[in-house]
């Protein structure tokens, strides 16, 4: 019973290992959303920017023009292991899959870390983790 004690003890008293995470190769991402057709959003972006507009925040410019509005909401999800990103659906699959890492930065907000890869082409895609995370060079090391 002693020995059992000790051992659970000692299994509390060791340190967290580490976790790496690298950001994904784009050659392999997938898009998992769908794009909205152009009638949908015409339609959302009366629903959006009319009358009810107050409801929403209105200095983030969206509703200026029926342009900014498809800016800023024609998007799709896209995944690449548990890596996701809202993408323009404006880029093609083959400019998306071609981008190239930028670089990598970690964030904590609240009990959530975001562990966010930037490529090419204004792309970024997060990974979600309760865990801390520090970046180091080209990877972020999260505990686990």
């Amino acid at each position: 019973m002693i020995r059992r004690l000790a051992f659970v003890l000692s299994l509390v008293s060791l340190p967290a290992l580490a976790g790496e995470i690298t950001c994904p190769d784009l050659a392999a991402i997938q898009q998992v959303g769908t794009c909205a057709s152009e009638q949908e959003l015409k339609w959302s972006f009366t629903g959006y920017c009319s009358d009810n507009q107050r409801m929403y925040d209105k200095e983030d410019g969206v509703c200026l023009s029926e342009e900014h509005y498809r800016k800023a909401k024609d998007v799709s999800l896209w995944e690449a292991g548990e890596f996701q990103g809202y993408l323009h659906c404006s880029k093609s699959a083959e400019t998306i899959k071609a981008s190239r890492f930028k670089h990598i930065g970690a964030i904590r907000i609240g009990a959530m870390t975001r562990v966010v890869c930037t490529y090419d082409d204004g792309i970024d895609l997060t990974y979600r983790t309760k865990a801390p995370c520090t970046v180091e060079g080209d990877k972020a090391v999260c505990k686990d």
